[in-house]
């Protein structure tokens, strides 16, 4: 934890000229806020000014005294459903094909309703203005929904990426990080980092299914990235001007893979809050 506020605060130093810096906030609703939560906190309680941009409607993203929120309104009531009912499909334990084409479904509709809620702050003049005239230092985001990214493009804001990771590893490829399929297991597989033959041809055929199904699942964002900023962008290119990429992993539990320099390791973040083990 004290590593992660390491990492922020020479940024924020670098990139303002008084002793604290103003960071822009866009997260991602439910369990991805607790861990950037604490983050948040932290800076704030070092005099760092702080805002965070949500939706009205949102779910567990609330106020405090370390930082400033502000909402605006969305054109649907509540995603609660949809996240809940995602995170009970995790756990079941289908063939494949079932786990991949379900996955697929709650991706398109997440992405709609995360799309639609990301346009509305696009298109909100009143918020937008406020941004602007904010000068804010860096903004500090989940791109797991790349609205962040869609105002620091616009605005010429360094970005701070805050994640686990992304389907079909956009964000390794958008760091131009190696991703070599021969070791690297890929997401529904259940393969691990030593494969047979067999296991590896089909972490292959994974591979190459993923530009079809991401396509699908982030076009709306795709769409409206390319409408707002003017110009043709897929979410690779979107992702690939991050600054500095925060990944809540650590080796302990992932695979051997390669990492860029401006990749790192905070898996930490998330035991933040621990208790004590009953044995």
């Amino acid at each position: 934890h004290n590593m992660l506020v390491a990492l922020l605060l020479p940024l924020l130093c670098f990139l303002s000229p008084a002793s604290t810096g103003k960071l822009l906030v866009i997260p991602m609703e439910g369990s991805h806020w607790l861990s950037m939560k604490e983050v948040l906190v932290e800076l704030g309680k070092r005099g760092h000014e702080i805002v965070v941009v949500a939706p009205d409607n949102r779910m567990l993203i609330d106020s405090s005294d370390f930082y400033d929120l502000k909402t605006y309104p969305v054109p649907f009531e509540s995603m609660e459903e949809l996240v809940r009912s995602f995170g009970r499909k995790q756990f079941r334990e289908d063939p494949f094909l079932v786990r991949f084409w379900n996955t697929l479904k709650d991706f398109r509709e997440s992405a709609a309703m995360f799309e639609s809620s990301c346009r509305s702050l696009l298109y909100n003049e009143e918020l937008m203005k406020y941004i602007k005239d904010s000068n804010f230092d860096a903004v500090f985001t989940d791109p797991v929904t790349p609205c962040g990214q869609i105002l620091a493009l616009h605005f010429s804001i360094p970005t701070v990426f805050f994640l686990r990771g992304i389907a079909c590893a956009i964000d390794v490829h958008a760091a131009q990080s190696p991703d070599p399929p021969s070791y690297v297991p890929r997401l529904f597989s259940q393969n691990t980092d030593h494969m047979t033959f067999p296991q590896r041809v089909k972490n292959f055929l994974i591979m190459l299914s993923e530009s079809f199904s991401c396509s699908i699942a982030f076009s709306p964002f795709e769409a409206l990235a390319s409408e707002f900023l003017g110009r043709p962008m897929t979410m690779t290119q979107l992702l690939s001007h991050g600054s500095v990429w925060l990944k809540r992993i650590d080796f302990a539990f992932e695979y051997p893979m390669p990492v860029m320099p401006n990749m790192i390791f905070i898996g930490g973040i998330n035991c933040a809050k621990k208790q004590v083990l009953s044995q």
